[in-house]
């Protein structure tokens, strides 16, 4: 399985989120654009949470200045084109990490969700919580719905007030698996081993989650 993670917002913890999927899955790990950070990339901090047996693929496109993608290429005199991308060939998972939300431009035309509908794969929605995160993910999941993306799983990154994952719960495709991630304190490798061996794929439903609980 391929998936392609993607986020509510920026800075809401996909790089780690990602590094727990590729933990979990075994999976490969691509990041197609990355903007700003090139001397501790996102690549860089997934081989020191997973470790350097991981596979890394090439980014398509390192941009230095740390901003939206159409800015940052704009500043070096690059047209980020959709065509320019293609999922590594390879015979195992694997784990795309995308820039910032659904519709962080590319250019002035295309967005990072135009990305997604050209490569064809499924979508793991980040979610952090804080105010306005209800809207945003309202908003990201009827996004997905008009292109027809498939939302495979959500992943709830962090402490949410009940009533806060209830709302959002209850706007998610039946088909569309949860998972719940803790707060963490600090980052590496053995607290994302840790991680990874305590999550659980749940359903969507939220009534279940709350049975489980109990149990």
């Amino acid at each position: 399985m391929n998936l392609f993670i993607t986020g509510i917002g920026t800075e809401i913890g996909k790089t780690v989120c990602s590094a727990i999927l590729t933990t979990y899955f075994k999976a490969d790990y691509w990041k197609p654009i990355q903007s700003g950070d090139l001397h501790y990339t996102d690549s860089m901090k997934i081989k020191d949470w997973v470790g350097e047996q991981t596979i890394c693929h090439p980014e398509t496109y390192r941009l230095v200045l740390a901003a939206s993608p159409h800015q940052s290429a704009s500043e070096e005199n690059i047209s980020i084109k959709i065509d320019d991308f293609q999922l590594p060939k390879s015979s195992n998972h694997i784990i795309v990490e995308g820039a910032g939300g659904l519709m962080v431009p590319l250019s002035d035309n295309e967005f990072m969700i135009d990305l997604i509908v050209k490569l064809n794969i499924p979508v793991v929605m980040v979610i952090r919580n804080y105010l306005g995160c209800i809207n945003h993910s309202l908003l990201s999941i009827l996004a997905l719905k008009q292109k027809k993306i498939k939302l495979e799983y959500v992943i709830f990154n962090g402490d949410f007030p009940e009533d806060t994952e209830r709302v959002i719960r209850k706007n998610i495709n039946k088909e569309t698996k949860i998972i719940n991630i803790p707060e963490i304190e600090s980052l590496t490798r053995k607290d994302i081993e840790c991680i990874t061996k305590k999550i659980k794929i749940k359903d969507h439903e939220y009534k279940n989650r709350a049975k489980k609980q109990l149990e």
